[in-house]
């Protein structure tokens, strides 16, 4: 149960249009992880979750640091993370826990740093979960401001554009593995930089870009959203093998601040405060190239999986079928071969 259980239970929402198939395409597995809202979230907390009311058909795991081996050599340690999840994935295709198959489609991590000895790395993330893994993310989120989450492994600023990096990232392709970024907003150009570089690598930029709103990036909301439209315009224009992720504007460093209310958001408002921002990336890189996430459980944070997946409804209710087919399915289906 999330720490904020009692708090999440004051809005209850019942799931729109509950026979609307949906692909996860970002949660998390972990146990015992004190960062965010819950630290606990394996099968059976993730299909509390998944009994919201929607139709979500299957998921997408991504790398959390999670279950990493606590021997042998440091640079396969993120290969337990696989192991681990693929039995979570084996577990929901057995049928015996619920109908979402859980963990359909595996992202994985490894220190592209180690430039062209990465290879062996990815090479063993693929044989352990052969018919899920579809590739890794590697984290360059990096602010100097401190109000500003930052995960520590983050090396620091540049990590893009770092030759060792490329180095590491020039093995993804032959293998058929994706790449995902987690940046903030102001590495966009950074990112921008690398998916120029290769062009032929498939990747995806996770939540929309990290749009940031607290610290000195607090009560600079319209200024920041024009500079990130304008980034993700050019990302979308030059880039045609980049894909996004609609989600995770509810993460506390985005600094909407629905955690402090004494009550959560309603579906309504959390698609009111995020419409121009999804509907921005869904004009500029279309419906094909775009995927919801939940973005669980960090997002609980601020609301529940029912009224989540209820905003991104709402906030696509105009849309042709065929455009909310490819939001909320199709794209990750035939994107992640699931």
């Amino acid at each position: 149960m999330s720490q904020n259980a009692e708090w999440l239970d004051q809005v209850q929402e019942a799931a729109l249009e509950p026979d609307l198939p949906i692909i996860d395409t970002h949660h998390h597995l972990w146990d015992r992880n004190g960062t965010f809202i819950q630290k606990r979230y394996l099968m059976d907390e993730i299909q509390a979750d998944l009994r919201s009311g929607h139709n979500v058909v299957s998921t997408v795991f991504v790398e959390c640091d999670s279950m990493f081996r606590s021997d042998g050599p440091e640079e396969m340690r993120p290969v337990g993370e696989v192991e681990f999840v693929n039995g979570i994935a084996a577990m929901a295709a057995s049928g015996g826990y619920g109908q979402t198959q859980v963990a359909k489609g595996i992202i994985g991590h490894a220190d592209l740093m180690l430039g062209s000895r990465a290879k062996g790395v990815l090479e063993a993330l693929q044989a352990a979960a052969p018919g899920r893994f579809r590739g890794i993310r590697y984290i360059g989120a990096w602010v100097e401001d401190k109000a500003v989450f930052t995960p520590a492994r983050v090396p620091g600023p540049g990590v893009y554009l770092d030759a060792k990096f490329r180095e590491g990232f020039a093995q993804l392709t032959p293998l058929g593995l994706i790449f995902e970024a987690a940046i903030r907003h102001p590495q966009l150009p950074d990112f921008l930089d690398l998916a120029r570089a290769f062009p032929d690598t498939k990747m995806v930029l996770d939540h929309i870009g990290g749009v940031v709103g607290v610290g000195s990036y607090a009560g600079r909301r319209d200024e920041i959203f024009e500079t990130w439209q304008a980034d993700i315009a050019a990302i979308a224009k030059d880039c045609p093998n980049v894909l996004v992720k609609l989600g995770a504007l509810n993460m506390t460093y985005c600094g909407f601040g629905w955690e402090k209310r004494p009550t959560p958001p309603t579906s309504e408002e959390l698609c009111e405060a995020y419409r121009r921002y999804y509907e921005t990336a869904i004009a500029l890189f279309g419906p094909d190239r775009c995927m919801f996430e939940s973005n669980f459980p960090v997002d609980k944070v601020s609301c529940s999986y029912g009224v989540l997946w209820n905003s991104f409804k709402r906030m696509t209710a105009d849309y042709a079928p065929a455009e909310r087919a490819a939001l909320f399915h199709d794209t990750a289906a035939q994107f992640y071969r699931i």
